[in-house]
Formats: structure tokens, sequence, C-alpha cells
């Protein structure tokens, strides 16, 4: 998969001295990590080393994450004081986490919440999802909504109550729903760029410093897909 090369692809949903939010697209990282591609923290930087004409090195704390081959919003704190108030919002769950999803089958309920204990495996990258509690798992629950009915997808709107590896990947798939091109999950083939139509799409919280109530919404990628949710 192709990565950011440049802050001319950077897409910026929200800016101030505090914190910056952006609409990271699929197949960037959002941290450094071992294949050395470059990471969107680092993009964001140099967007605001540029933007701003900054000598030195740029503050930039990484907040949260995305799995690479899933896009959408993702908070950045550009202090050291907006880094800690947000870490707190985020452990506290005080922060609302819609995401999209084009799905395949459609799930048996239109809607629903789904409550499972999922187990990690590092070796593997992934997260099994079980009915009951197992050892060393941890409790998930999110519920959705079919939102729209496509030719041969379903899109649904999830929110998350909780933020487990691989959350929503493995409890859609433990319901039989796999998420177009997420072969890890089951789907039946991969997308020709190596993503997946999982896409946060809104976030609500408060200003970690101005004490606003904020709601971010980012639009999804263009493809023929996307396009026909919209």
């Amino acid at each position: 998969m192709k990565t950011l090369s440049n802050t001319s692809n950077l897409i910026v949903l929200y800016e101030d001295n505090h914190i910056i939010i952006v609409n990271k697209r699929p197949g960037d990282i959002v941290q450094g990590d071992k294949t050395g591609d470059q990471p969107l923290s680092e993009v964001v930087k140099d967007y605001i080393a540029e933007k701003y004409n900054k000598p030195g090195a740029v503050y930039l704390g990484v907040v949260h994450r995305l799995d690479r081959p899933t896009s959408g919003i993702v908070v950045f704190a550009r202090t050291s004081k907006a880094l800690t108030r947000l870490n707190k919002v985020f452990a506290n769950k005080e922060i609302q986490k819609t995401y999209w999803a084009v799905v395949q089958p459609a799930p048996k309920q239109p809607q629903a919440t789904l409550v499972h204990w999922l187990k990690r495996n590092t070796k593997q990258n992934k997260s099994y999802a079980h009915q009951n509690e197992v050892s060393e798992s941890k409790k998930a629950s999110l519920s959705y909504r079919v939102l729209k009915k496509l030719q041969r997808f379903q899109l649904l709107e999830i929110d998350l109550h909780t933020g487990r590896h691989h959350q929503i990947r493995a409890q859609l798939s433990a319901i039989g729903c796999h998420i177009k091109g997420d072969l890890k999950y089951g789907a039946s083939r991969s997308n020709k760029n190596g993503s997946i139509h999982l896409h946060a799409r809104k976030l609500q919280f408060t200003h970690p410093v101005k004490k606003e109530a904020m709601t971010i919404i980012a639009p999804p990628p263009s493809d023929s897909v996307w396009d026909d949710c919209l």
C-alpha cells in the first residue's frame, strides 16, 4: 500500500493551537513501525512546520490509532497539556466514536448490540471473538444499524462502546458479516489497493482546552462503493 509522500496529501478536518484532526487515508500508518514507512504523525509535523514556519522540532502527541487498512478521523495533540487531557478523555470513554462499514452478507438483524470477549493473538495480529469469557480475553461491545442497502453490500453505522484491538472487524466477522476487502476476517476477496471498507466517520468529544463540544465528521475515501454510500 502506498503511504503519504508529502503534506499536499494531508486532509485536515480541524486545527487550532491545541489539537489537529486529520482524515487518514487507507494504507497510512499513524505512528512509525517496523516497516519503516513514513507515518502520518511525521507528515502532520511537516505540515505544521511548513504552515507556521516553525524552526526546530515540532511537538505532536499521538492520542489514538487506526488500523492501517482503515480510513477516517485521527486526533493529534499539539501541546503536552492537550495530550494529557485527551489521554484522559479516551481512557475515561468521554468520547463517542462512530464508524461506517461496508459489509457482505447483510446481518440477520437490521440493528443490534454485540457483546463478545476478544482474545488477541499477537503473532497473527488478529483478535478472536468468543461468546463467553476465556483466559486473557477482554469484553467488547458495540451497536450497529443498517444505514443503507447497496446493490451488493450493506452500509452499517457502528457506535463503539469499548476500544479493543480489531474490535469491529472481529465482532462483525463473528456474526458472519464481513467487511469488504478484509481477508483477515473472512472477506471473500481483497480490495485492489489493500484497504478495507471500514471508516472512522464521526467523533464527538469536549475540546481538551476550550471545553467546547466538538463534532467532527470525515468523508470516506472516494471509490465506487463508498460513493454509493453518500
